[in-house]
């Protein structure tokens, strides 16, 4: 495939990213549903994995939204991306009134081992992995990927415990990123969703267990090491205050860190206009960035904190 052919082909898949929908990858893409990744009491956690026509595609995991509580991995808004040349792994997760946090980043992290263990067999390079995720999910995002390497929070899951669950690229997608100062930023609007769902999450409000609110918070996580951090939120987010994600992108320029903020101007808390063509191209070009580049030199990169 020539230069010229291959920026023709990425130009329109980007072109074409509005119109994708779950339905429409389960048709349109090579889709492997319920990959069973793990399993915690006798329940089976699950992926679906989207896979380009090339093989040897970069992986990317996606994190459903959903108040740490409901979603599923059927959506996955990620297409333009899978025809842009990546493999897309969208997982389910413990549900937070099922299993208290850090439940769900054990459950993720014990995914990335699986996905990175098995690459082989299913033909993506997991060389390097970049997680996204939109609202709860994008927190989780954020929380996986300044958490390489954390022990408290890796988990026992899986039967791939030797195998790096670092991640070399983040998108957070309208996330949360300090559950200390989330409940001080919301409207009325937003508390009545927060509150409840951080009980839920946490087994109390966050200034009711500090300790554990400050490791569920990717803020207070931030050092050095962590990969690159895309942002993305409305400024018209009545949920999930806009402040957040600036706290974020603070904490890395404070470490010195590659982050970046794309403020989407008229949005509210999701909706297309975060996968549309503009902010997909955006997405598309940190991704090759960080996760194309010298693949082959990359296996120092999937250390851990020691």
């Amino acid at each position: 495939m020539t230069a010229r052919s291959t920026v023709l082909r990425a130009a329109a898949a980007l072109a074409a990213c509005s119109a994708w929908s779950a339905a429409g990858l389960a048709q349109d893409l090579h889709k492997l549903a319920d990959l069973q990744y793990a399993e915690v009491g006798g329940q089976p956690l699950k992926l679906d994995l989207y896979r380009p026509s090339e093989p040897h595609a970069p992986l990317l995991v996606w994190l459903h939204g959903g108040r740490w509580e409901v979603g599923s991995k059927e959506r996955m808004p990620l297409g333009a991306l899978v025809e842009h040349g990546y493999a897309v792994a969208s997982l389910d997760f413990r549900p937070a009134s099922r299993a208290r946090f850090p439940a769900q980043v054990h459950d993720i992290k014990a995914a990335l081992r699986f996905l990175r263990a098995r690459a082989p067999d299913y033909g993506y390079d997991a060389t390097r992995i970049g997680i996204l995720g939109e609202s709860s999910g994008g927190h989780l995002a954020a929380l996986v990927g300044t958490t390489n390497g954390h022990a408290e929070l890796e988990g026992s899951l899986g039967e791939h415990l030797g195998v790096s669950s670092a991640v070399q690229a983040i998108v957070s997608y309208f996330g949360a990123s300090d559950l200390l100062t989330i409940l001080a930023q919301s409207t009325p609007y937003g508390l009545g969703i927060r509150e409840p769902a951080l009980k839920t999450l946490l087994g109390a409000l966050p200034n009711e267990n500090e300790p554990l609110a400050r490791l569920a918070s990717p803020v207070f996580q931030v050092d050095t090491r962590d990969p690159p951090l895309l942002l993305l939120h409305g400024d018209q987010d009545p949920q999930m205050p806009i402040n957040q994600s600036h706290e974020l992108e603070g904490a890395y320029e404070r470490a010195g860190l590659d982050a970046k903020l794309i403020v989407v101007h008229g949005a509210g808390h999701g909706g297309g206009a975060f996968f549309d063509v503009e902010r997909t191209k955006v997405v598309a070009a940190f991704l090759d960035e960080h996760l194309r580049r010298d693949l082959a030199s990359d296996a120092s990169e999937a250390g851990s904190r020691p």
